[in-house]
């Protein structure tokens, strides 16, 4: 990772405001500990909770001032806008069916925005959104942590530099098991209770959850558009009222062809992302749960193992790394890749000057609008028996 180029630049860190995230979340802390990891931002202000009393307690919890834990997104937005030292950035990290509510209004008020995956719920907002961000010209982030680990960046830079050749085919899979109990297939209650309501969390529970990522990674890696799918999507298990798995053929804009699916109902397994492109000159392969390595393939000679800042490390992926080799770097770190990538692109917007090349390779409001239309592609298709539909 760079020497922070936020303060040489601005004179001090980005002001950073949440929205949701608030007690018992695990991904509001994920957003708020990436965002500090390469001390490019300051947290300043948020919306911790839709209760007010929540809001108002979670945000003094966390050390913000008493008058900047809001209790109103919009009321939020506004006294920021006005204060001298007031937010540069927020973050959005609610349930799926406010992600476009809540961007819109910020990107309104002048911030830009990082928001977490799914982008939105429906095509019509996604496509909104995109052109919301488009005319604005303001920075929109969104989470596909996964692309901030180093060594899918070290793919990703092999792919660009020609070293696999021609892709022919890629499979992409994402398998969890938190969902395989039988006997609680649709849980009431609790933290996971609005990732149960489809008014919430949208069409598709497992695409929404994972399924986003698995279809970004394969774009990410491979630089490549699925053009065509032709998908299964349901639950395994009984009397589960929401998606828990999807599977699909992919037909790629270059020609190669894809297999895809996702799952949370395999019981046993933890959190199996996993990746393997194959091309004319060899294959990759690299799965989540051991992010630290990637396996090139290369056709007729040996298998090699490369690893973070290891033998073969390129610019993206070493860029993407904060110590020596031999050491495992993961979750946390992918997630601020996320964040610091896009504070050098909001720096840079508002110094107006030029980011660094290897800054911009965070996901965009494109990514989500792609994302989005893919599941409801994917969804369309398995309606229809599995019938091809574009992408």
């Amino acid at each position: 990772m760079t020497l922070n180029p936020i303060i040489s630049i601005l004179g001090r860190r980005l002001r950073l405001a949440v929205i949701g995230g608030g007690p018992g979340s695990f991904i509001g802390a994920m957003h708020r500990q990436a965002a500090r990891l390469d001390d490019r931002y300051e947290l300043v202000a948020g919306v911790l909770s839709s209760n007010p009393e929540r809001a108002k307690k979670a945000g003094l919890e966390i050390g913000l001032a008493p008058d900047r834990a809001y209790t109103n997104v919009l009321e939020m937005l506004h006294a920021e806008k006005a204060r001298d030292d007031g937010a540069d950035v927020i973050a959005i990290m609610t349930p799926n069916d406010s992600h476009y509510q809540y961007a819109v209004a910020a990107l309104e008020n002048g911030f830009d925005v990082i928001c977490d995956k799914p982008m939105t719920n429906t095509l019509e907002e996604a496509e909104a959104l995109h052109q919301k961000v488009t005319e604005s010209g303001l920075v929109f982030c969104l989470t596909h942590n996964y692309s901030g680990y180093p060594m899918v960046r070290q793919a990703k830079e092999m792919v660009m530099d020609n070293q696999l050749g021609t892709i022919r085919l890629v499979q992409v899979e994402y398998v969890q098991g938190a969902r395989a109990d039988e006997n609680d297939p649709d849980p009431a209650k609790g933290e996971v209770s609005w990732r149960f309501d489809p008014q919430k969390s949208g069409p598709s529970l497992v695409m929404g959850e994972i399924g986003c990522h698995a279809h970004h990674l394969l774009r990410f890696i491979t630089g490549l558009e699925v053009a065509q799918v032709s998908g299964e999507i349901g639950n395994i298990v009984p009397g589960r009222l929401v998606h828990d798995f999807a599977g699909a053929l992919l037909r790629l804009n270059n020609g190669a062809r894809g297999n895809y699916w996702v799952t949370q109902a395999a019981a046993g397994v933890e959190n199996c992302l996993r990746i393997r492109v194959s091309a004319t000159k060899g294959s990759l392969e690299w799965m989540q749960e051991f992010p630290q390595t990637l396996t090139f393939k290369p056709f007729q000679s040996p298998s090699q193992t490369r690893t973070i800042n290891g033998p073969g490390t390129m610019p993206l992926s070493a860029r993407s790394s904060r110590i020596v080799a031999g050491h495992p770097e993961g979750f946390h770190e992918g997630f601020a890749n996320i964040y610091s990538d896009a504070a050098e692109a909001i720096v840079a917007r508002k110094a107006g000057v030029k980011a660094d090349p290897l800054a911009l390779y965070f996901p965009t409001s494109l990514d989500g609008l792609l994302g989005v239309r893919f599941a409801h592609s994917l969804i369309e298709s398995g309606q229809a028996d599995g019938k091809w539909m574009d992408c």
